[in-house]
């Protein structure tokens, strides 16, 4: 009841770069929407900041990722790049701890772009809706050019 007042949710760019469909993403767990449904950034920036207002939940042990829950019930994962997780930690460095209120736009993650493109791993970073029953009528901005915690990558209603 009263669905037509819920008003649109966005996420932010975490991070410069431009939009692309999840079914561009070399791994399947992405492009398959295994992990969940979103859209992914191709990155130019070296910096990851959160893309809305909400909880912190999980940063990964590797720093390659991290998890946000939302006001909203909505629970979102920013995986920076792809097989990243084989650098255990290397070219990243944690600037945010789990359990705090973040705002959009906090920086998150820093990376070393130099030093992980060096081991011929993509940057290409997926930003998901791990739990989609939650949402409907996901609108991905993709093909845009954006800079982290300005642009709008994603807009979505809750059910």
């Amino acid at each position: 009841m009263f669905s037509f007042l819920k008003k649109d949710s966005k996420f932010l760019a975490p991070v410069d770069g431009k939009v692309i469909n999840l079914s561009e993403v070399p791994d399947p767990v992405f492009a398959e929407k295994m992990a969940g449904d979103g859209v992914a950034i191709d990155t130019t920036g070296n910096t990851i900041v959160a893309p809305c207002d909400g909880e912190l939940s999980l940063i990964f042990q590797t720093n390659h990722a991290f998890a946000m829950t939302l006001k909203d019930g909505v629970e979102l994962l920013v995986h920076i790049g792809i097989d990243t997780v084989s650098l255990n930690g290397e070219g990243f460095e944690r600037l945010a701890e789990p359990g705090t209120n973040v705002k959009a736009g906090t920086p998150i993650i820093k990376i070393d772009r130099e030093f992980i493109t060096s081991k011929g791993i993509s940057l290409i970073t997926p930003v998901l809706i791990t739990n989609v029953d939650s949402v409907k009528d996901i609108t991905p901005a993709v093909g845009i050019n954006v800079s982290a915690g300005v642009d709008a990558i994603l807009t979505y209603k809750t059910k």
